[in-house]
């Protein structure tokens, strides 16, 4: 049996299916003016002179669902829907980051992002019909206060990473890791904690 199409007409009812961690049509045309208005406010963004904080934090408080104070993101920065990306105040991201946020995507305060990290929320299924088809399944990513990913780190759907936790750059993060470890690796294994 396949899955259903998305139901509803609010924003409300399609952010709760997409994050409801069940198969949904990624092409389902009721996501076309989301993922269009995060096309075109991304290019505001991505379009920005390097120094221009002032324009792109004003283009990321329209994009994102959440942004507080000192929060800032470098160009180029990609996402799919934004609606469900918060950053804590003081959180930092690096050039060339993609949040695929097909679920919620909560970073906490003091986050930092190396350049070229990578956050997917979003999963195929296994069985190459139902693939072939778009459709999709989504998990939400969580990061705790003052987690640090280094450069190239990519978070797997459904994974939360503990405050104080440090990633080593090019890790990839396929289960969740608790607060205060230094983790690294392809899949990412804890190292030590941090002192």
């Amino acid at each position: 049996m396949r899955p259903t199409g998305l139901d509803g007409d609010s924003l409300d009812a399609i952010k709760k299916r997409l994050g409801s961690g069940e198969l949904y049509p990624a092409a389902d045309p009721v996501l076309r003016p989301y993922r269009s208005r995060c096309m075109e406010l991304l290019d505001r963004f991505n379009n920005t002179a390097l120094g221009d904080f002032r324009t792109r934090e004003a283009v990321l408080r329209d994009l994102l669902h959440r942004v507080e104070p000192g929060g800032w993101v470098m160009p180029r920065f990609l996402c799919e829907f934004g609606f469900f990306i918060e950053l804590g105040p003081g959180t930092k991201i690096n050039f060339d980051a993609v949040l695929l946020d097909c679920a919620p995507i909560v970073l906490g305060a003091d986050v930092f992002l190396g350049p070229r990290c990578q956050l997917f929320t979003a999963n195929h299924p296994y069985d190459p019909s139902l693939r072939r088809e778009l459709y999709e399944s989504a998990r939400p990513i969580t990061l705790g206060d003052r987690v640090w990913l280094g450069g190239g780190v990519t978070v797997l759907p459904g994974v939360s990473i503990g405050a104080d936790t440090v990633v080593g750059a090019g890790s990839v993060v396929t289960k969740s890791l608790p607060s205060g470890v230094l983790a690294a690796g392809n899949p990412a294994r804890i190292i030590r904690d941090v002192a």
